[in-house]
C-alpha cells in the first residue's frame, strides 16, 4: 500500500547491479571511518571477527531495504549503520546509507557519504549516475509522506441478498411437543441487484512507520433495502521490533450500519509477530493475537468480546500464497441465546499472474462456531453449531497507471444443525478501482 520512489527502488536492485564493483572493492577498500559505523581500526589478519553472525546480518540488510521501501529512511539509517558494523566492505550499504541520509535531509553527511564512495569503490557508470541524480535532485530539507487514497465502485448480482434460509419449514420444540411451522415468505433467499462503493486513505505519520487508517464502504441493493449497510473504519498501526522478533500492533474501531441504522459497533486491539527463524527469503511466518470488544445497540444480550490467537504463512514468489489458521473464543453476555462458543477460522489465498497483464485470485474460508448451552429450551433444544464455508474467485485487469478492473465470483454455504439458520448464496460483481492517485 505503501509507494516506492524510483530511487528506493533502484536501491533494492543495487546487489545485482553492483556485485562486481564490490567485489573487486573488497580486496582494497579499507574501514569505513569511526564517525560513519563503528567497526575495528585493524582491518588485517588479527581483526575481531564482526559482532553479527553471516545470517543475522543478511537478515539485517533485508529489513534495511524494507524500510527504505516502506519510506522509513531514520530505521533504514539505523539498521544500515548496525549491517556496516560487521560489513564496513559492502557498497550497495554504503550507497543506501547515503540514500538514507539524503531522505532524512542530512544534505552534507549524505554528499560525503557519496565523496567516499566514488574514491573507495570506483562505481560503475549506472551507480555513477544515480548518485548524479540525487545530487542534482537535492536532498530533503525534512521527511514529508504523501497520503495514499483509492476509491472503488462496483455493480453486482447476489442470490440470496438477505441470507434466506435454504429450507422455508422449520421445528419448534421437541420430542412429541414438536410442531412444524412454515417461515413467512419474508425470510426465503431475496435475489438482488447490488451497487457498492468504497474509500481507503493512509497515511504514515512518523519515520518509524505509524500509520492512520481509515476505511469507508456503502452497499445499496436496488430493491432489498432492509440489507443496505455502511461501515466505517479508524485504525493505527505502529511497527514494533524486540530482539530479533518484529512485528506490528493496531488499534481499531469500527461502526456497521443496517438499514440507516447503528447496528454494530467494535473495538479491537491486535498485535502481529515474526519471530527471528532462519527461513526461505520468500517465505514469511508471523503469529498473530487479537482481542475484540461488538456492541450491538438496537440487540439485547448480543454484547460479546471474542479471542483470537492465529497464525500465517506467506509465501512471495511468481505466486503468492497466503494461509491462517486461528482458534477463537467468544464470551458473550448473560442470557445470550446458545451462550459462550469456541470456534476456528482458516483462510487460503492464492495470487497468479495471468496471461495479457491479468491477475488471478482464489480464496477458500472456513469459520466454525460451537455454542456451550442449548440455543433456546423448549424452544429450539439443540446446541448449536455453525459451519460457514465461502469460494472466491476474481479476476483483475489493469486500466493504466492507477485504475483496475475486477471481476469477482463469490459463493457462501452456510451449514449448520439448526435449518433455521442454514443458508446458501452466489454473487458476481465488477469493481473498478482507482488508487495511488
Amino acid at each position: 500500500m505503501r509507494a516506492v520512489s524510483p530511487p528506493l527502488l533502484l536501491s533494492l536492485l543495487l546487489p545485482l547491479l553492483w556485485s562486481g564493483a564490490a567485489a573487486a572493492a573488497q580486496a582494497q577498500a579499507a574501514a569505513p571511518q569511526r564517525d560513519i559505523v563503528v567497526a575495528s581500526s585493524d582491518a588485517g589478519a588479527n581483526a575481531e571477527p564482526a559482532p553479527y553472525a553471516p545470517i543475522q546480518q543478511e537478515e539485517l540488510y533485508l529489513e534495511a531495504m524494507r524500510a527504505l521501501a516502506a519510506d522509513q529512511p531514520e530505521r533504514a539509517n539505523a539498521l544500515l549503520l548496525r549491517f556496516l558494523e560487521g560489513e564496513p566492505r559492502h557498497a550497495g550499504a554504503w550507497l543506501d546509507l547515503a540514500f538514507s541520509q539524503c531522505t532524512l535531509g542530512h544534505g552534507a553527511e549524505a554528499e560525503r557519504l557519496f565523496r567516499e564512495i566514488e574514491t573507495r569503490f570506483k562505481p560503475p557508470p549506472a551507480i555513477q549516475e544515480l548518485i548524479d541524480q540525487h545530487r542534482a535532485r537535492g536532498c530533503n530539507t525534512k521527511p514529508s509522506w504523501r497520503p495514499l487514497w483509492a476509491v472503488s465502485l462496483g455493480r453486482g448480482y447476489d442470490n440470496n441478498i438477505n441470507q434466506g434460509a435454504s429450507s422455508n419449514q422449520f421445528f419448534i420444540g421437541s420430542g412429541s411437543t414438536q410442531t412444524q411451522w412454515e417461515l413467512d415468505p419474508e425470510f426465503w433467499p431475496k435475489p438482488d441487484h447490488l451497487t457498492t462503493a468504497g474509500v481507503d486513505y493512509l497515511q504514515q505519520l512518523d519515520e518509524t512507520g505509524s500509520l492512520l487508517i481509515a476505511q469507508l464502504r456503502m452497499r445499496q441493493n436496488d430493491n432489498v433495502h432492509t440489507q443496505d449497510t455502511g461501515s466505517l473504519l479508524l485504525g493505527y498501526e505502529r511497527p514494533w521490533q524486540w530482539g530479533g522478533w518484529r512485528g506490528y500492533g493496531t488499534v481499531a474501531v469500527s461502526a456497521l450500519q443496517l438499514e440507516r441504522q447503528l447496528y454494530q459497533r467494535q473495538e479491537q486491539l491486535q498485535v502481529r509477530a515474526t519471530p527471528p527463524l532462519d527461513l526461505p527469503e520468500n517465505l514469511q511466518w508471523s503469529l498473530l493475537a487479537s482481542v475484540s470488544h461488538v456492541r450491538y445497540p438496537t440487540r439485547t444480550k448480543y454484547d460479546s468480546n471474542t479471542l483470537e490467537l492465529g497464525t500465517n504463512l506467506y509465501w512471495r514468489g511468481a505466486q503468492q500464497v497466503s494461509f491462517s489458521l486461528s482458534g477463537l473464543s467468544d464470551q458473550g453476555q448473560n442470557g445470550r441465546l446458545g451462550g459462550d462458543r469456541h470456534g476456528w477460522y482458516s483462510s487460503l489465498q492464492l495470487t497468479q499472474p495471468l496471461p495479457y497483464n491479468l491477475k488471478g485470485e482464489l480464496g477458500w474460508t472456513r469459520q466454525v462456531w460451537q455454542s456451550s448451552e442449548v440455543y433456546s429450551e423448549n424452544i429450539i433444544d439443540i446446541v448449536r453449531r455453525q459451519n460457514m464455508r465461502q469460494l472466491r474467485a476474481a479476476i483483475q485487469m489493469p486500466l493504466g497507471t492507477h485504475q483496475s478492473l475486477q471481476l469477482e465470483w463469490r459463493a457462501v454455504r452456510n451449514q449448520e444443525n439448526i435449518p433455521l439458520f442454514q443458508y446458501n448464496s452466489h454473487a458476481i460483481q465488477l469493481n473498478w478501482r482507482w488508487d495511488n492517485f
